[in-house]
């Protein structure tokens, strides 16, 4: 737990880096420059959501501070980007075979007894239902433009009034001020390293370096120490 809380730590700390530099905003507006609808702007959340596979936390920092100039422009209200958001994180990282959870649970599947922690997790991957309807009514509910319960109370305000907080429940922060020099590599190149990194630190904290094969580098790997060591 320690180790993911400095991993944390650290990690809130490179994201504020990255917005500071003006990377996030460098590709929002690179972003708003090619998508031109509410439906875009949701496909490409969930669409940049599954592409950080490495952990959930990063996935949630990051995708929220990259889409949420382009969400606003065009009036999605910020609670139906925490959900798309929240709903993507986990769900693909519960089914991305080299991430933080797939290094955690093949480690719990080795203890319970299991031959190949890592094996046994990527066989179940069809069959984690919750994670692919997810995805599945994420992409479904950005087509067909549908909402229901609170969410549509939600995303109607912020269409027809322009409130993306609906008054009186969340008040909004303002935006820190940026450098407006900030280009899209910025934002890409860290986190490309970041994924890369985090990935050789799973694999070092299980022992790939020392003669373990890669696959059981992983299984056995300590999440905690490899994404710290990223």
């Amino acid at each position: 737990n320690v180790g993911i809380l400095i991993f944390l730590v650290i990690l809130g700390a490179m994201v504020a880096l990255m917005n500071k530099a003006g990377g996030s905003a460098a590709f929002g507006r690179w972003a708003q420059s090619h998508i031109k609808s509410r439906v875009g702007a949701q496909l490409a959340t969930v669409l940049l959501g599954c592409l950080i596979f490495i952990d959930d936390y990063f996935n949630c920092l990051t995708v929220g501070s990259v889409m949420r100039p382009v969400t606003d422009k065009f009036k999605i209200a910020r609670t139906k980007l925490a959900y798309i958001i929240d709903a993507t994180a986990a769900p693909i990282c519960i089914i991305a075979p080299i991430s933080s959870w797939a290094a955690a649970v093949s480690g719990f599947a080795s203890d319970a007894g299991a031959a190949n922690g890592m094996s046994l997790f990527i066989r179940a991957i069809p069959y984690n239902f919750y994670a692919i309807l997810t995805i599945a009514m994420l992409i479904f509910l950005a087509v067909a433009k549908f909402d229901f319960g609170p969410m549509k109370k939600h995303e109607k305000n912020a269409k027809e009034n322009g409130d993306l907080f609906t008054s009186g429940t969340i008040e909004a922060i303002e935006d820190m001020k940026v450098n407006e020099k900030g280009r899209v590599c910025d934002l890409v190149v860290p986190v490309a390293i970041l994924i890369i990194s985090c990935v050789i630190g799973m694999i070092y904290s299980g022992g790939f370096f020392s003669g373990e094969s890669f696959i059981d580098s992983f299984s056995n790997s300590d999440a905690s120490v490899g994404l710290v060591i990223g």
